[in-house]
């Protein structure tokens, strides 16, 4: 029997970083090499996406530097920013991994956004293929990018079935789950006004996630103390996979407010943990929270967010009913080794 192809998978900074785009690189790492795969992992300056000349200097020269008959998976992260005369001089096959294109992240200057478009949209064009975690971030290259539909292949991402296969067993008084990086575009502020509506009402929420920088995470607990919620509401930051894992157990709902989605990955951990969700009809999150599983609102509306949450809180019947939903849909939800077998379809059928 023929070995699977070797390949690269470059990304910026460290791939056990916790973040959903990380854990997503990780794992499809892991899972091409059970697969019996040798995959050699690349890792970019950090800087990424706004790098120095140094860094950028030093990321291209890092994959010049890979034989042409090595395919590399290059993540959009540092992918949609690097310089596209320096990724043409690139001999080995380049598979680009788009998350969600970087000009569509919250909070930044207009110039950066014009640039990492315009950056991105070209670099692309070099890409012999382009994998992507769902249908609404293809829809998006495809029209605003102009990639051909006949280069873009969705790989879902996978997911992991609790330890504990038991329904999530939630405490009194109920406990409202986010997870999610503290970067601006994820919405916990949104989040924090909403829970401040829902004084009258007996909860307590954690909101799990990496700070982004110092400074928006100082806002947001600077926002907690402000509305006088610290008391029911904790920024818990960092949490390790076990302790995460107890409290989807104990959680009564999940919330992320986010503002964009080019997946979601945790909202696959919500369902798998049979968890009613509410979100917002933000990028892909329409196309992965099934309808009878949660309830969607517009993004940046505190007061709906606020309204969709008081409803779950005090109807436990209709909390049951989305919780028994979400538990159908997990057990529906694709492993790692599928995503992998999409990807290594890709990668074989790079021709030399």
């Amino acid at each position: 029997m023929t070995s699977p192809r070797p390949a690269a998978f470059a990304l910026p900074g460290d791939i056990a970083t916790l973040t959903g785009g990380y854990i997503y690189d990780r794992r499809l790492v892991e899972a091409l090499r059970a697969q019996g795969r040798a995959v050699r992992v690349i890792q970019l300056p950090d800087s990424f996406p706004t790098p120095d000349d140094r860094d950028m200097d030093a990321a291209l020269d890092q994959l010049a530097a890979l034989p042409p008959d090595l395919p590399v998976i290059i993540d959009g992260l540092a992918f949609g920013a690097l310089d596209s005369r320096g990724l043409a001089r690139v001999r080995a096959p380049i598979v680009a991994l788009i998350h969600h294109p970087l000009a569509q992240e919250s909070a930044l200057p207009a110039g950066l956004a014009d640039h990492l478009w315009r950056t991105e949209r070209a670099n692309l064009a070099l890409a012999r293929h382009v994998m992507v975690p769902s249908p609404h971030t293809r829809d998006m290259l495809i029209q605003r990018y102009d990639v051909p539909e006949d280069r873009i292949t969705v790989v879902r991402p996978g997911t992991d079935r609790p330890i504990c296969r038991t329904p999530a067993t939630p405490g009194q008084p109920p406990l409202i789950l986010s997870v999610g990086i503290l970067h601006p575009r994820k919405g916990h502020d949104i989040l924090i006004a909403a829970l401040a509506r829902l004084r009258d009402l007996d909860w307590q929420g954690v909101i799990v996630g990496t700070p982004w920088d110092r400074g928006h995470a100082a806002e947001l607990q600077a926002q907690v103390g402000a509305l006088e919620i610290g008391n029911r509401l904790r920024l818990a930051g960092q949490v390790p996979g076990e302790a995460l894992q107890e409290l989807y157990q104990r959680a009564s709902i999940f919330v992320l407010a986010t503002r964009y989605e080019g997946y979601g990955i945790v909202f696959d951990e919500a369902l798998s943990h049979g968890l009613p969700i509410v979100s917002t009809r933000a990028g892909a999150v329409p196309g992965t929270v099934p309808p009878d599983a949660g309830i969607l609102v517009a993004p940046d509306d505190p007061q709906a967010l606020a309204t969709a949450l008081r409803g779950l809180l005090t109807d436990p019947q209709a909390r049951a009913a989305k919780a028994a939903a979400a538990a159908r849909a997990g057990a529906l939800l694709p492993g790692w080794e599928e995503a992998a077998r999409l990807a290594s379809a890709v990668l074989e059928g790079l021709a030399p």
